[in-house]
Parts: structure tokens; C-alpha cells; sequence
């Protein structure tokens, strides 16, 4: 179904034209690039060319189909002259085997000099006039992943803000001549990668590049939906009906269907979940609007694609489908690049674990409604079974303590609950199969109700694994957020899973992100994620941190732990607040030490504060950007992944080492896992965790050469305790001071005269 891998058979397939061109494996008559050669060994200058269409066999089997070859009329060989735009590829010691004509020729030890590219003067640098740098840890990178792709072998770098490391990973993956899949932590860096960076490459150096965005089902418009919801009275008030108007017209001009487009939509829109392509309500090519598919587009674009870029979540999806032998979402694939790698212990963690929530039986029994009445089946007898799902899971999911937070579930205490709750639970089951049962009976067996009922059955199979079951190797637990419950069980340990379907599978996977390291070793990820065998690169700092940045650890500050650690910590956030000038992230380890300082410090602050939680994240970042002197107090999810260059952000305070809470179940169950090991869990885990999310947290405020700030930590174990050497070593070289007189003459000498 899928094309096969680059890395294996369509190797095979490379040919030298009759031209002295070198062809990758190409689709459809056409090539991906050319290599083209100067017959000057000392100027290995390489063009990379559009072939309207291959030679021979490739031209008669276009011309059946009344297409005309332009194979023909190409020139012997082209030069690259210096007059026109460079493009990419250089190429050292490179020759040709003589073979036979009509037999597989094969380039034998082509070499491709990364310096003629990222060096100064180089290829980069002609064809960003004005606009470009020479950066040696940008030149570092890209030899270091080229090396991973020509010699097929993992590579793991660490790179920080401002070493231009997309292109240093984009450019050798081209030049490999395979499929690469390039995973981001987010659907924001998809997006960067796609609109900014990949223009780029395909005006300058590969114009036939052809790249794929692909996204979770569920980011894409259903056209069937879309068309049944028109003949249906189910839009609620004249909001909904402008955007489904406004929805129309869309998808009669959009070529992706992608979400993301509809700007005016909120986040939490109610009317797109009605109306996305997830995979619990397709019916697949039974579908009458199957070939118009958006997702069926994306997954053709993606088997066409030299470079495909997803998002940690849609690759882990993919990986744990093909580990379960329930197919694949991605085309078949020779290489990986993980972009903010440091991320992929906890998403991998999620996508081979379980879990199931209250929203999921919910959204069941809505889109069974909705099927229902849409196809005209909706009988009172099944409606009622319907409502029944929903009351049932209400009383089930209600039954669960009121308090928010994540807490453990274990065996004694899972058999404990269905004894308390007996009937709840067997309630919520039942009513489950009694609906499956109605949807088998029916004479009439649309396919929307029979994967309405498969659905229903693969939800009944996982909320029974997640109270009856017991593997050794998962921690279970249950989380209530606001008005969500959710049920999990995890891995304890993702290693052993990423190093037989990840790292064994394939022979190069790169790994790079600002934060890899504890202590400039790359020991824990590497024990963490399974990576056994790679080359490892940390790059030396574009930025001069000892020059724009100085680490501020105030004197006299008491524990974190003692009851007077608040009163202290608000009076010193108000002296730096009123140093800088507002213009800074307040970041906190948990919401309850958020809320407490943002009260104590909003009542004798001038400054507009803004509090995580009041707004959507990405309202509050855009608001924080456009308001003067504006101060955000923010947790987690504003550590990374969050870029304000400028003076706009001048001061980040971190009020605590950012230690994992020890009582949260999946942090105590590999705290227990190690130390029933006999190794260190403290030392070999929680220490090395926090280093790496103080690293993020930080690392929000230097973003460019001309940014300066300060940083503080308001958590004096940095300084008294034995573990604090290591957080001391893995920081940047900032300059260092205890006195607020030096942080006031710093951010002075940052302000025009």
C-alpha cells in the first residue's frame, strides 16, 4: 500500500542518465533532484534540477498517455555559474561506475562537503544576501547529521537558541536521497517548518523538493459531515450558524481543509467537533466524498513526499499502531529527526499506555446521536440507549473524589472502587453492550453504525484493561481536571519500547533539542529513551551569555519548604519586577504557588500582570507581547516552547528547583522501579529531570544576539545543597552576582541613554 523504504530497495533503483546526471529514485516520470557535476574536480559546485521527465523507458511510458517528453532536449551537463542563484548540492571525490548499458548503475562514495554550504561564503550565504550569518555550531550540526545520514547511524546534538539547527538538519536530510520524517513537539513548529523554512529551501536549493505536513484526523474537515450537517436542523443560535456558513465557503477554496486556516474559530469549538475527520466516525472508502478527503489528500501528498513533518504525538501514534499490528499512519520511512527531542520520554509514554475519560463516552453517545438522527434511524428505543451511556457515565465518573490532581490506582485500590461502586461500573459496561447489541440487530447496517459499534466495543475492552488488569510494567492511576476524569495506565519505563521499535528498526534517527544534557553528559536521555549506540555533538553557544545574561540568587532567602518562603519570595519579585520595569515571566512549579504569589504580588504591583488560566494560552502570550511593562505568572506549559525576543521579556524568575512532584504516581512508580534496581533514583532521575526543565525554563529569555536580562532563582538548594553543583554546571556560563545592586546596574547599562 505504502511506497517502500529509501533506505532499502529504492536504493537499488538510482541511475546515471545517459547525460552524466546522477537520479534519485523518482514517481510518476519525474526525479527529485539531480546532482549535477563541473567537470573542475577543484569546484564540485552542484545545481539541483527540475526533470520535466526521465529518459527512455520513463518517456515511452508517458507518451501512452499522450504526454510529450522533454527528456531529450536536456543538455549534456549544466554548470553552475555565479551569476545564477546557488543551489544545492557540493560534492567532493566523487566518480562513476562504467557499467554495461540497461544494466542498474549505482554513484559509488559521493561525498557531500557541508562547508561549501553553512561556511562562510558558502551556498547559504550567497543566497541570503544581507541576511545571513556564518555560525560554526550551525556548520557543526549539519556535518555531524549529514555524517547520521551517510553512514546510517543515530546522532543525538545538543543545540541551543540561535545556532539555526532547522536548517542544519533539513539540508542533510535532502541531500540523503531518502524519505525523512521530521517530528516537531508541536503543531506551531509544524507550521514554522512548513511556511518559513521550507520555501525557503525550495526556492534556493531544491525546487522539486516536495514535502508533506501531516496532522492528527482530527485537525481536518469532514467533507461528508460537512454536507450531511447542511440537510440537517442540528446548528444551535445564529453564532454557530454564521461559522458554519463561513465553514462552507472554506472548504469550497481551502486545498488542505486543515483547521488551522479558520482563524475566526475558537479553540474549543463544539461545531468542529461535530465536523472533524476523526477516524471513530470515517467510513473509509465506503465514503462517497473518499477521494475529495482532506485526510485522504494528506496521506496521498504524504506517499509522494521526500520529507514528511508531523508532530511528536501523530509519530508516536503511528509507532504504537504499528507495534499493536493495527496498520500504519505514516507512508513507509527510512530516517527520523526529532526536533525538541527532550520531549519524547512522556509523549511515547502516553501513546503506549492507556486511557480512557468521561469526555470519551460522551463524545460516543453525541456522535451516535448525531449518526442516528442524520441517517433517520433515531427510533426512540435507540435514543434512549444513547442517553443512557451518558447517564451512566455521569454517575460512574461522579463517584470519583472531587478534588483535582493526578492520584494512584493501584490493584487493591481499583478492586476496592468497583466493590464501593459495583453497579455504577457494571451500569456503565452494560449500557454500553446493550447499545452495541441494538446497532447488530437492526435490519438496515449502515456503516456508520457499524463502526459506531466497534468503537463502543474497543471502549468497553480498554475501561475493563484499566480496572482489571495488572501488568507489572504500568503505573495506573486516574487524574480530575475541572470537569474531566481521566483513567490511564503508563509505561514505568519506555526504554526497552523505543529501543526494539524505534532505535533497532531504523538506522538513523537524529535527536536534537536546546536541552539534552545534565552536567554536559547526555547519560540520562540516552538511559531514558533507550539509545544505545550514537554519535553525540553538544555545540558550542551563539549567544555571549556571560555578556547578556546575569543569574541573580538572592541572599537570605528561606527554604522553599518553610511557611514564611511565600512572604519572602513576593517581597523579592516586587524589587526586580520594579528593576525591570515589569517586562518579565514570573514561572512556578505548581498552580497553587502560582495563584498564592500572583494575589500577594498583583496588590502592590504597578504592573499589568497577567495569570495563566484567565485566558487561552496563546491569548495570553499575544496580550503579554502587546501590553508595555506587562509581567505573566505562568506554569508549566510557559517553561518552553515560548519565544518573546526583545526587551519585551527582560526578567525570568523561577521561584523553585522545578522537581517533579514526588507523589505523582508515574514519577513515584520509576522513582521505585530504580531504587528496587539498587541504583539512585534521586541522583540518576528526579536530579536530572528538574536540570533539564530549570535549562527550558531559562531558556526563555535569551532568544537573539541583542537580547539581555536577568534570571532568578528564588530557591537557595541551588547554593547549600550537594545536588546543586550539577544544576550550577548544566546552565550556560551566566554571569553570576547575590547582589540586587549589581542586577540594577546591569539592567541599566541595557537602557539607551
Amino acid at each position: 500500500m505504502f511506497h517502500e523504504s529509501f533506505c532499502e530497495s529504492n536504493l537499488r533503483e538510482r541511475r546515471w542518465s545517459s547525460s552524466g546526471i546522477w537520479e534519485p529514485p523518482g514517481k510518476r516520470g519525474e526525479s527529485r533532484c539531480a546532482i549535477v557535476f563541473c567537470s573542475r574536480q577543484s569546484d564540485f559546485r552542484v545545481k539541483a534540477e527540475v526533470l520535466v521527465k526521465r529518459a527512455s523507458r520513463a518517456a515511452e511510458n508517458s507518451s501512452k498517455t499522450g504526454k510529450a517528453t522533454e527528456a531529450a532536449n536536456q543538455p549534456e551537463r549544466r554548470y553552475a555559474s555565479l551569476e545564477e542563484e546557488e543551489v544545492l548540492v557540493v560534492a567532493r571525490n566523487t566518480r562513476r561506475t562504467e557499467v554495461n548499458p540497461g544494466e542498474a548503475r549505482e554513484p559509488v562514495a559521493t561525498q557531500v562537503d557541508m562547508r561549501e554550504v553553512f561556511g562562510p561564503g558558502g551556498l547559504l550565504e550567497r543566497s541570503m544576501i544581507g541576511g545571513y550569518e556564518h555560525r560554526v555550531a550551525q556548520l557543526e550540526m549539519a556535518e555531524v547529521v549529514h555524517d547520521a545520514f551517510q553512514n546510517r547511524h543515530h546522532a543525538i546534538v545538543e543545540a541551543g537558541t540561535g545556532t539555526g539547527k532547522t536548517l542544519a538538519y533539513l539540508l542533510p536530510a535532502i541531500c540523503s536521497g531518502r524519505r525523512v520524517v521530521i517530528s516537531t513537539a508541536t503543531k506551531s513548529l509544524q507550521e514554522q517548518l512548513y511556511q518559513k523554512d521550507i520555501p525557503f529551501l525550495q526556492k534556493h536549493f531544491a525546487p522539486n523538493l516536495k514535502v508533506a505536513v501531516m496532522k492528527g484526523r482530527a485537525n481536518f474537515l469532514c467533507r461528508a459531515k460537512l454536507h450531511q450537517m447542511a440537510d440537517s436542523p442540528m446548528l444551535k443560535g445564529m453564532e454557530e450558524l454564521d461559522a458554519f456558513r463561513q465553514m462552507r465557503e472554506w472548504a469550497k477554496l481551502t486545498e488542505t481543509g486543515d483547521r488551522a486556516e479558520l482563524t475566526f474559530l475558537p479553540d474549543d469549538s463544539e461545531l468542529w467537533a461535530r465536523l472533524d475527520a476523526r477516524r471513530d466516525t470515517c467510513t473509509g472508502q465506503k465514503c462517497s466524498d473518499f477521494k475529495e478527503c482532506f485526510v485522504t489528500a494528506m496521506h496521498g501528498r504524504a506517499r509522494e513526499a521526500d520529507l514528511i513533518i508531523v508532530n511528536h504525538h501523530l509519530f508516536f501514534a503511528d509507532l504504537a499502531l504499528k507495534h499493536d499490528d493495527f496498520g500504519s499512519i505514516l507512508p513507509e520511512y527510512s530516517a527520523v529527526v526529532f526536533d525538541e527531542a527532550h520531549e519524547i520520554e512522556d509523549v511515547a509514554s502516553d501513546y503506549f499506555g492507556r486511557q480512557i475519560s468521561n469526555y470519551r463516552f460522551e463524545e460516543l453517545a453525541r456522535d451516535a446521536d448525531q449518526t442516528l438522527r442524520i441517517l433517520k434511524l433515531g427510533s426512540p428505543a435507540l435514543l434512549r440507549r444513547t442517553q443512557r451511556i451518558r447517564e451512566r457515565s455521569r454517575t460512574f465518573f461522579d463517584s470519583f473524589p472531587p478534588r483535582d490532581g493526578r492520584f494512584p490506582f493501584s490493584r487493591n485500590e481499583r478492586e476496592a472502587f468497583i466493590e464501593q461502586h459495583q453497579e455504577a461500573y457494571t451500569g456503565l459496561s452494560d449500557a454500553l453492550k446493550s447499545m452495541e447489541s441494538e446497532f447488530a440487530a437492526l435490519t438496515q447496517k449502515p456503516e456508520e453504525l457499524t463502526r459506531l459499534g466497534r468503537r463502543s466495543f474497543e471502549l468497553r475492552q480498554e475501561f475493563s484493561f484499566l480496572f482489571e488488569s495488572n501488568e507489572r510494567n504500568f503505573v495506573y492511576w486516574f487524574e480530575r481536571r475541572n470537569k474531566g476524569v481521566f483513567l490511564a495506565a503508563t509505561p514505568i519505563d519506555v526504554s526497552q519500547i523505543l529501543r526494539e521499535r524505534l532505535f533497532e528498526q531504523f538506522d538513523t534517527v537524529v535527536l536534537t533539542s536546546a536541552t539534552l544534557t545534565v552536567g554536559n553528559r547526555f547519560d540520562y536521555i540516552r538511559q531514558r529513551l533507550g539509545l544505545d549506540n550514537a554519535k553525540e555533538r553538544t555545540l558550542p553557544p551563539e549567544f555571549h551569555y556571560g555578556e547578556q545574561a546575569l543569574f541573580y540568587l538572592p541572599q537570605r532567602m528561606p527554604d522553599v519548604r518553610d511557611a514564611g518562603f511565600a512572604a519572602k519570595a513576593a517581597d523579592e519579585i516586587l524589587r526586580l519586577l520594579e528593576l525591570s520595569e515589569g517586562r518579565a515571566f514570573c514561572l512556578f512549579t505548581s498552580y497553587a504557588q502560582m495563584k498564592d504569589l500572583y494575589e500577594r504580588v498583583s496588590l502592590r504591583s504597578p504592573f499589568p500582570l497577567f495569570l495563566q488560566g484567565t485566558a487561552p494560552r496563546s491569548v495570553l502570550l499575544e496580550r503579554f507581547k502587546t501590553t508595555p511593562n506587562a509581567v505573566l505568572f505562568a506554569t508549566s506549559s510557559f517553561w518552553q516552547g515560548v519565544d518573546v525576543p526583545g526587551e519585551q521579556l527582560s526578567c525570568v524568575i523561577v521561584d523553585r528547583l522545578p522537581f517533579a512532584v514526588p507523589s505523582d504516581p508515574i514519577v513515584a512508580a520509576r522513582v521505585r522501579a530504580l531504587d528496587e534496581e539498587g541504583r539512585n533514583a534521586f541522583a540518576e532521575y528526579q536530579v536530572p529531570q528538574a536540570v533539564l526543565a530549570l535549562k527550558q525554563g531559562f531558556g526563555r529569555l535569551i532568544r537573539a544576539k541583542t537580547d539581555r536580562g536577568v534570571l532568578s532563582l528564588l530557591d537557595n538548594r541551588i547554593q547549600r545543597m550537594a545536588y546543586g553543583k550539577i544544576f550550577m554546571e548544566s546552565l550556560p556560563k551566566y554571569a553570576r552576582t547575590q547582589e540586587l545592586g549589581e542586577v540594577e546596574r546591569f539592567l541599566g547599562a541595557a537602557k539607551p541613554a
